[in-house]
């Protein structure tokens, strides 16, 4: 049995940090392969503070083709057609095109000056199958080897099961309706359970148990199952699922308990990683915040983004990205509540252990 079967991390998902110039369409390269999924934010508060823009190879690139995570909004609903938007996927980028606003036209993609980050992850390069292992009929774009997939459905108000085409269970789903902008952004976590959700969109703790969620279900590795509530499953509306699955040496979703200290707890993944997402999920009014390799190449890593809010990148609650895991470098709530559960997802730069089971330090 291999240690791994991924031994750069980089072939499925990659950090692109760039400064925009204002020229459309303007091509970037250097993501290393044809992005399914490129969330894209402004780092810099030159205009302001501005929208987290996510698109996908399902939903298609386009101006009316993203969602925000800081936001409800639908599809389109961030006004990527006025402030600028990916109008395809590359075979190693993406292709950004202005918007039609007579000022901002550039501002969320491009603008001159500015900076961006772009996390990039890869599915199956296809605009998904059809998928028809639950109740109700999906369509699916999986890659089974990094333990993604992209889930189209069409919610029914009632109890009900989503194939994900990972093949395995997954461990973290991020579920936003694309036809409404009523409905926050539904989060399941493993270590929150399968009575628990909690929001993207939001600085809020999770929510309580309840069987609206998820039907206290958890999911198998053909199947999620969503409950009544709205935010998955709201009547005839459609509806995006990123499906992720734990990878050894590649990705991990999981806990940790807070202790209050500068001092704080080490947290093993097994790889060293290129993107970590934090959040409290015991205490309300504490962020989602986001680190990558790329912007900080050398720890400290402190250079932080809110998943849930349009503010700009700062440099706070620091962690350091290490061999085999990150160490938690705060004595802040956000991060290190004392007692306080801490959810994480993280994606590697290299393994612990290669697939060869030789240390990639020893190489």
């Amino acid at each position: 049995m291999p240690y791994t079967t991924i031994n750069k991390g980089s072939s499925y998902f990659n950090t692109l940090i760039y400064t925009g110039n204002g020229s459309s369409p303007r091509t970037l390269t250097g993501v290393g392969f044809k992005p399914d999924f490129s969330w894209i934010k402004r780092r810099d508060g030159g205009q302001g503070n501005t929208n987290h823009n996510l698109w996908n190879s399902i939903s298609g690139a386009g101006n009316n083709a993203e969602l925000s995570s800081n936001i409800t909004g639908a599809e389109g609903g961030s006004s990527a057609d006025l402030y600028g938007y990916v109008s395809a996927f590359t075979s190693d980028g993406f292709t950004l095109t202005n918007g039609t606003d007579g000022t901002y036209y550039d501002l969320y993609t491009n603008n001159s000056g500015g900076t961006y980050v772009s996390w990039n992850w890869l599915a199956n390069n296809t605009s998904g199958s059809s998928n028809t292992a639950g109740s109700i009929t999906s369509t699916v774009a999986a890659n089974t080897t990094a333990g993604f997939s992209i889930v189209r459905y069409t919610g029914t108000g009632a109890n009900a099961t989503v194939g994900h085409g990972l093949g395995v269970a997954p461990r973290m789903m991020i579920i936003k309706d694309r036809t409404s902008g009523a409905y926050n952004w539904t989060v399941y976590h493993a270590s929150i359970g399968n009575t628990r959700r909690i929001i993207l969109n939001s600085d809020a703790g999770q929510d309580s148990a309840d069987s609206r969620w998820w039907n206290n279900t958890s999911p198998t590795s053909t199947v999620f199952t969503i409950g009544i509530d709205n935010g998955a499953n709201a009547s005839g509306d459609s509806f995006i699922a990123y499906c992720f699955a734990e990878i050894k040496g590649y990705s991990k979703f999981g806990s940790y308990t807070g202790n209050g200290s500068a001092d704080g707890p080490f947290v093993y993944t097994g790889f060293k990683p290129a993107f970590v997402i934090q959040k409290n999920a015991s205490a309300s009014a504490t962020p989602w915040f986001l680190f990558d390799n790329k912007r900080n190449p050398f720890n400290k890593t402190d250079l932080k983004i809110n998943p849930n809010s349009s503010d700009v990148e700062s440099a706070a609650n620091e962690i350091d990205m290490l061999s085999n895991g990150f160490k938690v470098r705060t004595s802040g709530s956000y991060t290190n509540g004392s007692g306080n559960s801490i959810i994480y997802m993280a994606f590697a730069e290299n393994p612990f252990v290669t697939s060869g089971g030789i240390p990639v330090t020893a190489r």
